[in-house]
């Protein structure tokens, strides 16, 4: 009989699209992951990857495997998730990609009381500015910062982000305070990612501004430090600057706009009709820890 997880290992494969990717998810070395192949390979008596330098694909008898293997996986799967997901207890490894800041403010300072209250819960975090793929990449969930869009991920709103245009003191002592929306385009603008456009609500409706200024960076972290430097204009979360606000460190500047409210802080995970015990235990962790009126806002 087929080992279970040789067939875990050639969907992953499949999935990812090479070994390497397939090793990083499931914990194997690339040569763990090819000799595991070939041994199915042998045992079945038939080929079912193509391989050359620069992909993988499927044999005939490859895709019909695969397509087989897929439904015995989901089911496994959907019977485990079933179990664990009508209990309380959290157990094995919980893998969490999150955004860098948001993380290490937000996520981190909390994680102590989780794992007090789950002991046989391991918790693998990842913490990135970047898209990640969380079926490839080989994660049970992700807490994303953003607005939610159509996809074969299941999303749930943990808390409204709100976004302020905010600057230093010293900043506007040297340059004065923006009075419209028109102002922006004589004051240094801080982007938050690579020139990305802001999305602002305000007494005209929606717009999209292009911030210009002399700052371009793929870090959100040194905007965020840039602007407490007093360096220019910048559009930042309250979950971010909220104790720079409080402090006077930081001053919001027109009021009367904000950026966009279809940005969430959700969580997301693979459409699944039963949701694992670890998943749902640290998504509703999050969610009471955040709540309608996040505690940065109070």
């Amino acid at each position: 009989m087929t080992n279970l997880g040789d067939l875990e290992i050639f969907a992953r494969v499949v999935s990812t699209g090479s070994m390497s990717a397939a090793g990083r998810a499931l914990g194997f070395s690339p040569a763990v992951i090819s000799k595991r192949i070939k041994r199915l390979e042998d045992r079945l008596g038939t080929r079912l990857l193509q391989r050359t330098t620069r992909q993988i694909s499927l044999t005939e008898a490859g895709q019909g495997f695969y397509d087989r293997v897929l439904g015995i996986l989901s089911g496994i799967e959907e019977a485990e998730a079933y179990a664990s997901g009508r209990s309380s207890h959290a157990l094995g490894v919980l893998r969490i990609s999150a955004p860098t800041s948001f993380g290490r403010m937000h996520i981190a300072p909390h994680l102590t009381k989780f794992m007090k209250d789950h002991p046989d819960l391991k918790l693998h975090i990842v913490l990135t500015d970047e898209f990640t793929d969380i079926v490839a990449d080989g994660f049970d969930m992700a807490v994303r910062i953003g607005e939610l869009v159509d996809s074969s991920l299941v999303a749930r709103k943990l808390a409204p982000v709100r976004r302020l245009l905010c600057a230093s003191p010293e900043y506007i002592a040297r340059n004065g305070a923006p009075t419209e929306i028109g102002d922006l385009a004589d004051h240094l603008c801080l982007p938050a990612h690579n020139n990305d456009n802001w999305k602002l609500e305000g007494p005209e409706g929606a717009l999209v501004w292009h911030p210009e200024g002399p700052l371009v960076t793929n870090s959100s972290e040194i905007v965020r430090a840039a602007v407490i430097a007093g360096a220019g204009i910048a559009l930042r979360s309250t979950w971010d600057i909220g104790p720079e606000l409080r402090s006077g460190q930081l001053v919001q500047v027109l009021p009367q706009w904000e950026g966009s409210k279809q940005l969430t802080l959700s969580a997301v995970y693979p459409s699944r009709q039963f949701l694992p015990a670890k998943v749902r235990l640290f998504i509703d962790y999050l969610a009471r820890l955040y709540g309608p009126i996040p505690y940065w806002e109070q």
